[in-house]
């Protein structure tokens, strides 16, 4: 099910970035091993009562500027806009209403996205609340005072937040199409690799306009199956500067990815594997997909019997948060091993969703223990009881532990390994989770 998504927009310094990180919690704070993902993060899964939505901050918009930076930030501002659900304007007490808000209140108004008007840094609801009612001349519905700084009001702001979110949501669960997005930086060759395998196929069903202003979901039948490509090719704007392209590609990936099973990422062979690729497939890795990656303009590079192995090495080196990822050399222009690339979805997608038996799971780790001691610290050893898969998408395994503190990160990985050793699970991330249980229970 596709989590709704909540863009924060408004003009620069009214608190955007303090609202984002006192929703998102600690998960904006936890280092993580996948490189560059965590750092100037725009998005988070924000979980509230019992839902769970995707957040997006924005750069601040002006909407008058010249300045080249600013109106870069109004572009991708513009873009978040395009892709959510739900909007958040924040405005700010202490400077009043101004002209620019009036004109940020026009082009919210235009989207025609339901909008939760927020106003912060009121910190004190007595001293400000008369302050408070001038927002009411935006006339765009009913301001919520808020302090982000002091999380004063977050309730009752998250509350008409979701009292837009879409209510068929629940209904994509009924398309059990596979649904494999294809993201990349710009210019790399996604939408070629549409057209191509469309175009090869002859089978465009129709197309779909997708949850962004750009994304396209196309409907394609290979063998008697169907496919939902979602393209996130309208990345490509010319004329911008590298950072903000970055943003761009990410809120697009994140989009893309939510909704998708698979996510193929697609690299460029003759600019090579960089930290931007690695920052767009943490997003995939991150949310347990099912991940191939398309490594395309094979053809333009000049070969011998060494090249694959030193791309190979090169991509695993950059992408060594998910080194179960399966790698494919391709053409999107000749063609060149695309009839390789649908096999290979349908054995992620298949391992992806599998399922192991308890009993077989436990001999696994049992022979696993036996080759390799558990850890142990001052004079206690780790024992481990029992281990069951517990979830799907990705495949998902509890270990019940006597210490969760010994059970060291690298030991998971060795037992990882060994799972993966006896079932494969090629293109899909496990998750495992730790439990502790007091010895004779």
């Amino acid at each position: 099910m596709s989590k709704p998504i909540v863009a924060i927009v408004g003009r620069p310094n009214v608190g955007k970035s303090t609202l984002f990180n006192a929703l998102a919690g600690e998960r904006i704070s936890i280092v993580q091993d996948t490189p560059g993902v965590t750092r100037d993060r725009i998005y988070a899964d924000v979980t509230w009562l019992n839902m769970v939505f995707t957040m997006i901050d924005t750069g601040g918009i002006e909407p008058e500027s010249k300045d080249i930076i600013l109106s870069r930030m109004r572009e991708q501002a513009q873009i978040a806009i395009d892709t959510a659900d739900v909007i958040i304007f924040i405005t700010d007490v202490r400077q009043g209403l101004v002209d620019a808000d009036t004109k940020v209140a026009d082009l919210l108004r235009r989207s025609g996205k339901p909008v939760v008007l927020v106003v912060n840094k009121v910190d004190s609801f007595e001293k400000f609340m008369p302050d408070v009612y001038e927002f009411y001349n935006l006339g765009i519905g009913d301001p919520v005072p808020v302090s982000a700084a002091s999380r004063l009001g977050l309730g009752d702001m998250l509350e008409e937040v979701a009292k837009h979110f879409p209510e068929d949501v629940e209904e994509e669960t009924e398309d059990d199409r596979p649904k494999i997005a294809i993201i990349g930086k710009p210019n790399v060759g996604k939408s070629s690799l549409i057209n191509k395998l469309v175009g090869e196929e002859r089978v465009i069903v129709s197309d779909l306009a997708g949850t962004t202003r750009d994304a396209i979901d196309t409907e394609i039948q290979r063998n008697g199956r169907e496919y939902v490509l979602i393209d996130t090719a309208g990345l490509r704007r010319k004329n911008k500067i590298k950072e903000e392209i970055e943003r761009f590609s990410i809120i697009r990936a994140v989009t893309a990815v939510e909704r998708a099973d698979v996510a193929v990422l697609v690299i460029d062979a003759v600019e090579g594997v960089t930290e931007q690729d690695a920052k767009i497939a943490g997003i995939a890795h991150e949310r347990g997909k099912g991940i191939i990656i398309a490594v395309n303009k094979w053809d333009a590079i000049e070969k011998d019997d060494k090249t694959i192995y030193k791309y190979s090495g090169r991509i695993r080196e950059i992408l060594s948060f998910m080194p179960y990822a399966e790698i494919l050399f391709i053409s999107a222009k000749t063609g060149q091993r695309l009839h390789k690339l649908f096999d290979m979805i349908d054995m992620v997608l298949e391992n992806n969703a599998m399922r192991v038996a308890t009993g077989v799971l436990n001999e696994i780790m049992s022979e696993a223990v036996a080759m390799q001691q558990p850890p142990s610290d001052k004079g206690k050893r780790l024992r481990l009881y029992y281990i069951t898969q517990v979830a799907v998408k990705p495949p998902t395994f509890v270990i019940f532990v006597n210490d969760k503190e010994l059970m060291h990160f690298s030991y998971t990985r060795y037992l990882e390994n060994r799972i993966r050793d006896a079932f494969g699970f090629q293109g899909t991330s496990l998750k495992f989770i730790i439990r502790e249980r007091k010895e004779g229970r």
